[in-house]
């Protein structure tokens, strides 16, 4: 259960719309409605009763709305309390993330920040997973942002999103006007990735493992610029998270619908450790704000850039 979800139910409690929320939040309606049936699906209940164009909270939904509000007020108090001692936030923090998510997501956050708090000195370093856990445990990091599975006992793992994943394929290729496809059409393929070191390829290989596709790999790169040159050069095929998707002459990218094509992404700290003013404000900051980021909505069928979210505060 993610803090956006719950903010998503109050918004539709609130208007009696899907709709009318979807606007408010700031989000494309079928995301929102799909967050909605997620946390009913966790709570093994309907949270509305949808009747025709309207919606209303049911015997359950009026029995969790109270609690939802509870838990967004307890957070905005909290980042209320650190705004309101924006004064008294200076030194130093260091912020890992792994090279798949620095150039996409770091921008967003570390330059809102250093504007809401001009007196802290942030740090950023693009390292591999196995590098920047390192760095966390001999405290020369202080938070990494990296992307599940991580099965470490000593780190602290705080969801930041979860964005699906899209094969890249030439503009040529038989699929690439499709709006979406299963991981199964793509058995035979020729790919592109990410070498060895990097945990894309390993989520890449884990979940085209889960369909029964054995890549063929063509190629391998350190950086998605490369792959996706490769691919519009007819080398192969490749994966990407959503917020790699970008317009591109020689590319599509199409939705994998395979239920396990996924990334989470996570803001990880050493277990038991105590913060001081500035990281505690850090992290804070990286919470999820769902409902402030811009949404950029797809056209139909493939495009050269489907919906995504890449602001991670405003």
């Amino acid at each position: 259960m993610e803090v956006h979800q719950l903010r998503y139910v109050c918004a539709v409690a609130e208007t009696g719309s899907f709709s009318r929320a979807a606007e408010r939040c700031q989000v494309a309606q079928p995301s929102l409605s799909q967050q909605v049936m997620k946390i009913e699906e966790e709570l093994g209940t309907k949270l509305f009763d949808r009747l025709g164009r309207g919606v209303r909270l049911s015997e359950s939904g009026r029995a969790f709305l109270p609690h939802a509000r509870a838990v967004l007020e307890r957070l905005d108090l909290a980042r209320a309390s650190v705004a309101s001692n924006n004064d008294g936030v200076s030194g130093s923090v260091t912020l890992g993330a792994i090279p798949t998510i620095a150039p996409y997501l770091v921008p967003g956050y570390t330059s809102s920040f250093t504007k809401q708090y001009p007196d802290a000195r942030l740090r950023i370093v693009e390292d591999t997973t196995p590098v920047l856990i390192e760095g966390l445990r001999d405290l020369s990091i202080d938070f990494a942002l990296l992307a599940l599975p991580l099965r470490h006992k000593d780190l602290d793992l705080h969801p930041i999103r979860t964005e699906p994943l899209f094969a890249v394929l030439p503009r040529t290729h038989a699929l690439a006007k499709s709006e979406s496809l299963s991981l199964a059409e793509l058995r035979g393929e020729s790919f592109v990735m990410l070498r060895d070191g990097h945990c894309f390829r390993d989520l890449s290989l884990s979940i085209c493992g889960s369909a029964r596709v054995n890549p063929n790999i063509a190629f391998e790169s350190g950086q998605f610029s490369s792959v996706l040159g490769m691919v519009g050069a007819g080398i192969g095929l490749s994966l990407v998270p959503e917020m790699a998707v970008e317009p591109t002459a020689s590319c599509r990218f199409v939705l994998i619908r395979d239920s396990n094509a996924v990334r989470t992404i996570v803001l990880a700290s050493l277990r038991g450790r105590n913060f001081n003013t500035v990281q505690q404000a850090l992290a804070t900051w990286m919470e999820p704000k769902a409902e402030t980021r811009p949404n950029r909505r797809p056209s139909s069928g493939a495009t050269e850039r489907q919906s995504c979210e890449t602001s991670a505060h405003p």
